[in-house]
């Protein structure tokens, strides 16, 4: 059972009701998570807005996919699991693509140096050194992938946290944690 209210969107009418019919444009219903954040308007428009941001980045939806299976495994958040894996499909990875990347690789060498530096990132708490860098670097990754893979790991650690501290309900086919 969840630790917190599920904001119905039926029954709201402030600014988190736009938000949410976003949302559900999106997913074709308002998943439980959004429901969840939904309790603060401030972090629900922080991260719908970091979604849509990203999404639109250099890494491309698909590789974004793949870093949120990889973080969502490392924090055993199956919550996210689920939904990045249904996700990262509808993005154009195949099922084994997503397995992999739930262990941190890829058979493709730069989304494969991107999920490295996503699970050293998880991994280390954010304590990298030079060495992880200059991998990401000698892969190909250039400042703006770098930097980006950091923001996918900050935001899919925030919705990981969300969902494994506050119980968030899965509502999307269930895939099994690795670890």
């Amino acid at each position: 059972m969840t630790r917190i209210d599920l904001v119905d969107p039926d029954q709201i009418t402030d600014q988190r009701a736009e938000t949410l019919a976003e949302i559900k444009g999106a997913f074709g219903l308002v998943p439980n998570m959004f429901r969840a954040v939904a309790n603060s308007p401030a972090a629900l428009t922080s991260m719908w807005s970091q979604f849509g941001a990203l999404g639109n980045g250099s890494l491309g939806a698909k590789i974004g996919e793949q870093i949120a299976v990889a973080v969502a495994d490392r924090n055993r958040c199956d919550y996210c699991l689920s939904a990045h894996t249904m996700l990262g499909k509808k993005a154009g990875a195949t099922t084994e693509e997503m397995t992999a990347a739930q262990s941190g690789h890829s058979d493709d060498p730069r989304t494969d140096a991107v999920l490295k530096l996503a699970a050293a990132l998880v991994d280390k708490r954010g304590q990298i050194d030079e060495a992880d860098l200059q991998a990401a670097r000698d892969a190909g990754l250039g400042q703006e992938e770098i930097v980006e893979t950091v923001a996918h790991v900050a935001l899919n650690v925030f919705t990981n946290y969300v969902n494994v501290a506050l119980d968030v309900p899965v509502d999307f086919k269930r895939v099994s944690l690795t670890r």
